[in-house]
């Protein structure tokens, strides 16, 4: 006789290490929500070029001690082409571009470009991890990425035409290569770990980014405004380390395209804080656009399979 009450429990740890993925993931969001309305702060008193060279150098520096304090797998041969896409991408490439971009509109308006990492790092996931999710996460992504697109057109829309702001193409030029870092990380991270693939990264670009950093420090650096320097420390230590190392812990965990899928979410804390810290305001059509993200992450979260 066939035990029909025996659980069927086959599942039970896929779906665990998937739910760890998404809670690592959402810590990872919540700690870069922060990064953009930072860095805003930052550019006020900065140059944006040394905001972006001393975060990488300074965080570079915090990697090397622990990487020689635990010493963790060290990458191979193989594994260099793919750190160095995750320090051209997330270390100097998103940094920087967003940096410059800010420098011509508000922080909220580059919060909603954000929205679009989800369907980058799906894409390259796709291409470089393996990822193959079903066909409707990709009908929710694009949903979502329409939506965010709609709102960073809308005022050349209604004056008539459709060009983009200088601004709004170096977002959408860091959205892409920061997606291709999350998903080339996240593969890494499979075999490496997923605080030692940032570290490594940071420090395999520390030679480069130690003395341009050095070189564009501010000579008159008794002028800038505390606040610069705190907007710095945050990026540094948070956008630049901690958040990547529940970032990537959670890409590894739960598969590149579902746990990415939580960056959807990143609007609504960063506007939150561009509200308290910067003053700018928060409308309907912000609200609006967010809400249709949220309903699209959740319908591509409910999709998304790996492999």
């Amino acid at each position: 006789m066939t035990d029909t009450t025996a659980p069927t429990n086959i599942n039970v740890a896929p779906t665990r290490q998937a739910a760890a993925g998404l809670i690592f993931g959402l810590v990872g969001v919540v700690i870069f929500s922060g990064s953009l309305p930072a860095t805003k702060i930052g550019v006020a008193g900065l140059d944006a070029n040394f905001l972006s060279l001393a975060r990488a150098a300074l965080a570079g520096i915090i990697a090397l001690g622990l990487l020689a304090l635990l010493r963790p797998r060290r990458p191979g041969v193989r594994d260099l082409p793919g750190l160095a896409i995750v320090a051209g991408g997330a270390v100097v490439g998103f940094p920087l571009l967003s940096a410059l971009a800010l420098r011509w509109m508000p922080s909220t308006h580059a919060v909603v470009f954000s929205g679009l990492l989800p369907i980058s790092t799906a894409v390259f996931g796709a291409v470089r991890g393996g990822d193959r999710p079903r066909a409707s996460f990709w009908v929710f992504s694009c949903a979502g990425a329409a939506a965010i697109a709609a709102y960073a057109l809308a005022p050349a829309l209604s004056q008539g035409g459709v060009r983009l702001a200088p601004g709004d193409g170096l977002m959408i030029l860091a959205v892409a290569v920061c997606g291709l870092a999350y998903a080339e990380g996240a593969r890494l991270s499979r075999h490496l770990g997923g605080w030692p693939v940032i570290c490594w990264a940071l420090v395999l670009f520390l030679p480069l980014t130690a003395p341009l950093a050095w070189v564009t420090f501010p000579v008159h650096w008794q002028a800038v405004a505390p606040s610069a320097w705190a907007a710095l420390g945050y990026i540094t230590l948070f956008s630049m380390l901690i958040g990547f190392f529940f970032w990537y812990h959670g890409l590894s965990l739960g598969g590149t395209a579902a746990v990415g899928q939580v960056q959807l979410l990143q609007p609504f804390c960063s506007f939150g804080l561009a509200a308290l810290l910067l003053g700018e305001p928060v409308g309907p059509e912000i609200l609006g656009t967010a809400l249709v993200v949220v309903l699209c992450v959740a319908g591509a979260r409910r999709a998304a399979r790996r492999g």
